[in-house]
């Protein structure tokens, strides 16, 4: 199954904004995680989110590394942080119904991108 394929197969769009919502809900309950998100225009960065996941799916939208690096670059992200995001969005994923296998192959394509978001 491509990139592609996945974006398509788990509704597009419309069914990734609401796995990205459920996504905020966890993280703005975590202890170690919601404090990034204060005095953050959630609605925008629900937007950047959702855009961000559906390239991981193989959808339309794309960051490019130096993106990536430049949003994240003021922020004190390290790899325990990383690692609890990997653990919200593999719940989160599973929580809506993606598959294992499909679980595996976007947690995969999000921890590429590791050393963009690490600090």
């Amino acid at each position: 199954m491509t990139a592609q394929n996945l974006y398509e197969k788990y509704g597009g769009f419309s069914q990734v904004s609401k796995i990205v919502l459920a996504f905020y809900d966890t993280l703005l309950d975590n202890d170690e995680i919601g404090p990034f998100f204060d005095d953050i225009d959630m609605s925008r960065m629900v937007d950047h989110q959702t855009k961000f996941i559906a390239s991981l799916l193989g959808g339309p939208a794309s960051y490019s590394d130096s993106q990536l690096r430049q949003l994240h670059s003021h922020l004190d992200i390290n790899d325990a942080h990383f690692d609890e995001l990997e653990v919200v969005l593999r719940g989160t994923l599973e929580d809506h119904g993606v598959e294992p296998q499909d679980v595996d192959a976007v947690v995969a394509e999000f921890a590429k991108r590791r050393s963009l978001i690490v600090g």
